[in-house]
């Protein structure tokens, strides 16, 4: 009897163990989708990937590019007349008509919330000049991101020749737009109302309005030959992810399952602070550097104890005030996860730029620098 008693008691101290002190590596959840990316925002690493660079079409998650495109512009408080071709643009649609005058920033609502395809084209025509001068800088946009398996030729996303991304890239793009606030406050609306309608908009992403409660923000998109695609966002005890589904039969599930593995795998390490750092050479001697952006990390438990950190510094190496003199690399198992350069002191007044970071995390060191 004893012996049941202490199993029984062992058992239950087992299962509270477990509650407090969840298993951080849980296996990585299997998604209908045919692509999918998870995505860390504050250091752009890849936590989940299948199939993430193969091109696909990508219906209306296009619209993510033409909304930042748009808010980039300057130009939201416009009026814009609507023209004929925007309202005749087949598919989702917020009811414009020809000679219909309305904000741009409301048609960003439109083309976020309601996926207004028309809403695409009125926004084209104003910031470009016309729906081709719009897609001549919407790949600009993407080439500037870093979106290299990347092309578009319309602002909706309907099906076109030459129009197509993959998940990585979306993820990619989805990460430069949360920097702007105008972006994320649209991108995370669930009802907006705009001056010249009857009734409000809401917003068809159901993960974001009833499905998950973490979700920041995200844009839906179909057709036929895309299938569901879907891009969300999600914010857990200040760690935000990145989803990216492509072609998914249970597109909320996946997504919902993602961030969840994401939340319980990962936690944000700081690895290294700004500021100064002691650089030894190979004469035994030691120069000052300086680096000007914290180290910020998701790591599993078991990652955060194999983090090796590496300085590469220049060969032709000349003491030139401002100058880089080499670059600290973070990496665990052979994966480079976060580069930041080293300044020779003193180091210049303004910080690295966000892309300068993008380009650090996103391309590995290849011998010479």
């Amino acid at each position: 009897m004893k012996t049941v008693k202490t199993i029984l008691i062992m058992t239950c101290v087992l299962a509270l163990l477990l509650t407090m002190y969840p298993l951080h590596a849980s296996a990585a959840p299997g998604v209908s989708a045919n692509n999918a990316v998870l995505m860390e925002y504050e250091s752009g690493r890849v936590l989940y990937d299948k199939g993430g660079h193969e091109q696909r079409s990508i219906a209306s998650i296009t619209k993510i590019m033409t909304a930042i495109v748009a808010i980039e512009s300057g130009k939201l408080e416009e009026e814009v007349t609507v023209s004929d071709r925007a309202s005749r643009t087949e598919g989702s649609s917020i009811y414009l008509k020809p000679g219909d005058k309305m904000k741009l920033k409301d048609l960003v609502y439109g083309l976020m919330l309601r996926s207004g395809n028309d809403s695409a084209v009125a926004i084209a025509e104003h910031v470009g000049g016309s729906v081709e001068g719009f897609t001549h800088l919407m790949n600009e946009k993407a080439t500037w991101i870093g979106m290299e398996k990347s092309s578009f030729s319309n602002p909706h996303g309907l099906e076109g020749e030459g129009h197509y991304s993959t998940a990585y890239d979306m993820a990619l793009l989805t990460r430069y737009a949360m920097n702007n606030k105008t972006f994320v406050k649209i991108f995370g609306t669930e009802k907006y109302k705009a001056e010249t309608v009857q009734y409000p908009w809401r917003n068809k992403n159901k993960l974001l309005t009833r499905y998950y409660k973490y979700c920041t923000g995200g844009k839906t998109g179909f057709t036929r030959k895309a299938g569901r695609t879907l891009v969300t966002t999600a914010e857990k005890d200040g760690m935000k992810l990145i989803a990216v589904t492509l072609n998914a039969s249970d597109d909320w599930n996946d997504h919902s399952n993602l961030f969840n593995w994401g939340f319980n795998s990962y936690d944000l390490e700081r690895i290294k602070k700004e500021g100064e750092i002691q650089i030894p050479l190979p004469d035994g001697k030691t120069i000052s550097g300086e680096i000007l952006n914290e180290v910020i990390l998701p790591l599993s438990k078991s990652e955060l104890k194999k983090v090796e950190n590496k300085i590469y510094i220049k060969e032709d190496l000349q003491l030139i005030k401002d100058s880089i003199i080499g670059k600290q690399v973070y990496q665990v198992d052979g994966q480079v996860l976060a580069e930041r350069n080293i300044y020779h002191e003193p180091a210049p007044p303004k910080k690295e730029s966000f892309m300068d970071k993008v380009k650090q995390i996103f391309h590995h060191i290849s011998g010479v620098i």
